[in-house]
């Protein structure tokens, strides 16, 4: 590249004067790394917005809480006549007068420019795109835009349904916010596979089947011909596109598709008007658009540098954050006097959950090196997906795609060009994680950890030698997982492998763990997300502690229903539609049936509603029935009808109590020794709606012959000659642990007192999911410290566990009753998956025992569904 001669004037400061235009992340990390390293230095940023810099690549999460301030990045320092941010628009350049013009007529001047303009949402031409309801995935505004247009077809007393155009990564979190939103939503995707850059065609099926499962309808190898105004709403004309030809079976696109709203995920493309703008000649671009820069991220011209999604970088445009970040590194090291490394083709890799669903890809994902040999594990039962692509000699690891489950991901993705022994056992759904020796100790030190912010496990491991000894140290430290996040496991390893102790943090944005949390929702009482995570986290919250914080929200204040305003979006699939969602999309209806005890009108109410709805219907091991089949807009009449018969929820959903088993007991078996079947009715009764760190199950046998399989269960119960005894920690899973005695021949008061202290304990000391098994082992003296705070009281908090419990008691609501009364609510309820006007191809029925049921996906083995 040549360098065009320019004229700079004089500078009356003493530091140079660089200029900053754009403020997304890249813009905003490019100011942070200048005063890094001068903190003199007299930085101004041209935002061309009218917020401060905020997170993009957590856009999505702006979706239910609405506050923008849990996404902005840290402030710039406040230092008058040094750091200026300037909220108006460039819309030119003075190369000779080195100066920037903006919209509001200020004029700028600058000795280093540097363009962090960033880039734009391309939509397509498609006739019609220009319409009221076309929309696009960008920025915040775009998000508040979409609410509005849900919010307005609500109003208009329509179900809201959108259709997001691309089915990219932007696209899937695009399907995800109108899904939040309470609106019906369908990806269209030209390609024969969701994800196409990432994820391979077997990878892509395993996707689309997953993301269907939780009610987005999926269109590929579908093209968008025409958006025309039918009456206030939007009928998108479809049609195969040119890839459906290699796909001769794929079920025609349903045309039209009339929405309300339609999002165009379809690419970016550079921000680069500026090019043309320069005077006295313009800056050149590359072939696809883009200020073009060298690999010191240097234009022709000296004083005007490009970093992030704008910057050609020898031609070429890279659209993920850790590239930008690097680029915004090597002009700070450069305007600062330092000598940057060039900048190096980046590490494309992508670790996502997207709609709940892992999906990840890394190195040479496509197997498009010469010679390289993919080696696959597709467990569609499990619902797992993984590919490992080894070179030539099927020893060394080139890349791989993961869906479904990627906890191998953190660990593969630095040994990309590494030695790779045994790598079915990173893939096998029967595996146990890497094989013996293989670990953070094996990557070497050039390892790249958090490929965001370009961080090694020799920069790691230097932090640690220079007194970093937690993750936040090592973020503050280093940035490492303070992007994307995917690293902060591997962080906690690399520390673990060099010997430094670590915390208990629930997650990346709370350095306390779910217990500490528990006693700081308790102290301060605030049940507001938003609320809480300013004033004892950081950053905008994720998968693990939303729904973390609800529970715990609903743990201490029972009165406040799960739905209500500012809950509802921290909430899981399940709890967000108060049913359990199926292979098939569709949802499960789980009445409570305390102790197994179904009147006849009950039992009448539920074979009418599953003949007149058509579900499938199960007696459960947990002695009740289970109604399969329902769509989401048929759980309020469903619930009606069961409500209006005396029945409640079983929260079946919930990380909570599912059931009581019992046996006859002395009702009408001649061995029972106690009533077993009211003790199972009380039980239930007393701890139904109890929200825990993971689901509970109770089971009370009438003797010893243990009919009821109690000591199966978290809290067992078994009756003796002279009371009952208390068994606790009996779990099923992958790994069955049968219940211990925790205290014998119990009188009926005292035996109640234990279980409130016991389940009282748990839900404030257990981690996160952690069954009651995992928590005995784990709690520091095991089952003997906790049968000394239960029967002995040795902490002296045995009258506050017994009045937490009697508020539970006397706050207890059903949750469905409360939907059925509250219009709010009952709005959430919308049509998603099987819709009756537009039925979803992928849910198939069939005849079985002469009645209708859900058939098993494609490439499933059929499931045993024979009448007794």
């Amino acid at each position: 590249m040549t360098t065009a001669e320019t004229t700079s004037p004089v500078n009356p400061h003493t530091n140079p004067r660089t200029v900053i235009v754009g403020f997304g992340m890249v813009g905003h990390r490019t100011a942070t790394e200048l005063l890094d390293r001068d903190p003199t230095a007299h930085v101004t940023v041209i935002s061309g917005e009218r917020c401060h810099a905020y997170d993009r690549v957590a856009l999505s999460s702006y979706v239910g809480s609405w506050d923008r301030e849990l996404l902005e990045l840290p402030p710039l320092p406040d230092l008058p006549g040094q750091v200026e941010v300037l909220h108006t628009r460039a819309t030119g350049i003075d190369r000779i007068s080195q100066t920037v013009t903006c919209e509001d007529s200020r004029t700028v001047e600058y000795d280093n420019l540097v363009l962090a303009t960033g880039s734009y949402a391309w939509v397509p031409p498609v006739p019609g795109h220009e319409l009221p309801g076309c929309t696009v995935y960008r920025t915040i505004d775009d998000i508040d835009d979409i609410r509005r247009m849900v919010e307005d077809a609500r109003a208009r007393g329509l179900s809201p349904r959108g259709a997001v155009i691309g089915g990219g990564l932007l696209g899937l979190e695009a399907a995800n916010a109108l899904r939040l939103l309470g609106a019906e939503a369908h990806i269209i995707e030209r390609s024969p596979r969701l994800m196409p850059l990432q994820v391979d065609p077997d990878g892509g099926v395993l996707l689309a089947e997953k993301v269907r499962d939780l009610g987005v309808r999926v269109h590929v190898n579908t093209a968008t011909d025409l958006i025309s105004d039918e009456g206030g709403r939007l009928a998108l004309t479809l049609s195969p596109s040119a890839s459906a030809q290699d796909f001769p079976d794929a079920a025609p696109p349903v045309t039209p598709l009339t929405v309300d709203v339609v999002v165009f995920s379809t690419g970016v493309r550079p921000i680069d008007t500026l090019a043309d703008g320069a005077v006295p000649e313009p800056l050149p671009r590359g072939p696809r658009g883009g200020f073009l820069v060298d690999r010191m991220c240097r234009t022709p011209d000296p004083h005007i540098s490009a970093v992030g999604e704008c910057a050609a970088v020898d031609g070429m445009c890279y659209g993920l954050v850790a590239p930008g970040y690097s680029t915004a590194e090597i002009v700070a090291d450069r305007l600062t006097g330092r000598q940057p490394e060039p900048f190096r083709d980046p590490d494309m890799s992508t670790k996502l959950k997207l709609l709940g669903v892992d999906v990840a890809s890394f190195g040479d994902a496509h197997a498009t090196t010469e010679g390289a040999r993919p080696l696959t594990v597709n467990d569609p039962v499990g619902g797992t997906y993984g590919k490992l692509v080894m070179d030539s000699t099927g020893s060394v690891l080139l890349g791989g795609v993961l869906v479904g489950d990627c906890s191998s991901y953190a660990m593969l993705r630095p040994m990309v060009g590494s030695p790779l022994s045994d790598p079915l056992t990173f893939i096998t759904p029967a595996g146990d994680g890497a094989p013996a020796g293989v670990g953070v100790a094996a990557l070497p030190d050039d390892a790249q950890i958090c490929s965001c912010n370009n961080v090694t496990k020799r920069d790691i491991r230097s932090a640690v030698g220079d007194g970093a000894c937690s993750v936040a140290d090592l973020k503050t430290c280093t940035r490492a997982g303070t992007s994307c996040g995917s690293c902060v496991g591997l962080l906690s390893q690399l520390l673990d492998a060099e010997g430094v102790e670590q915390s208990k943090a629930l997650c990346e944005h709370f350095p306390q763990s779910r217990a500490e949390l528990f006693e700081c929702a308790a102290a301060t009482r605030i049940r507001d997300f938003p609320r809480f995570i300013r004033r004892f986290g950081t950053g905008h919250g994720c998968e693990i502690c939303k729904p973390t914080m609800a529970s715990i929200f609903a743990i201490l204040d029972s009165s406040h229903h799960v739905l209500d305003d500012g809950h509802a979006a921290l909430q899981d699939t399940n709890d967000r539609f108060l049913a359990n969602i199926q292979r098939n999309g569709s949802y499960s209806v789980v009445p409570r049936m305390p102790g197994g005890q179904v009147t006849p009108e009950q039992l009448i109410v539920i074979g009418e509603i599953a003949r007149d709805f058509d579900l499938y219907l199960k007696v459960t091991g947990a002695q009740r029935l289970d109604l399969f089949g329902a769509r989401v807009e048929q759980l309020p009449a469903i619930w009606r009808r069961l409500v209006d018969a005396g029945m409640e929820s079983g929260q079946a959903y919930g990380k909570s109590l599912r059931a009581v088993k019992s046996c006859v007991g002395t009702d009408w078996c001649r061995y029972g020794q106690q009533d077993s079947v009211r003790m199972a009715v009380d039980l239930e009764l007393r701890y139904r709606g109890l929200r825990s760190p993971h689901k509970l199950k109770m089971g009370v046998s009438g003797c010893a012959r243990e009919c009821a399989e109690a000591r199966a269960k978290d809290v067992g119960v078994i009756a003796t000659e002279h009371g009952w005894n208390l068994y606790v920690g009996g779990n099923g899973g992958a790994t069955p642990r049968h219940a211990e005695l925790l205290a014998a021949d119990l009188d009926e008061i005292t035996l109640v007192r234990y279980i409130d202290r016991f389940l009282g304990f748990y839900v404030r000391t257990a981690d996160r999911l952690q069954r009651t098994a995992a928590w005995i082992e784990a709690t520091e003296g095991g089952l003997d410290h906790i049968r000394d705070v239960v029967c002995e009281d040795s902490l002296g908090i045995a009258a506050d566990l017994e009045a937490f419990m009697a508020r539970h008691v006397a706050d207890y609501t059903d949750e469905w009753r409360a939907v059925l009364d509250d219009p709010e609510k009952l709005r959430r309820f919308v049509s998603f998956v099987n819709a009756p006007e537009s039925p979803d191809p992928t849910v198939r029925f069939g005849e079985q025992d002469g009645r209708k049921v859900p058939l098993p996906l494609p490439g499933l083995p059929p499931l045993a569904r024979k009448s007794a």
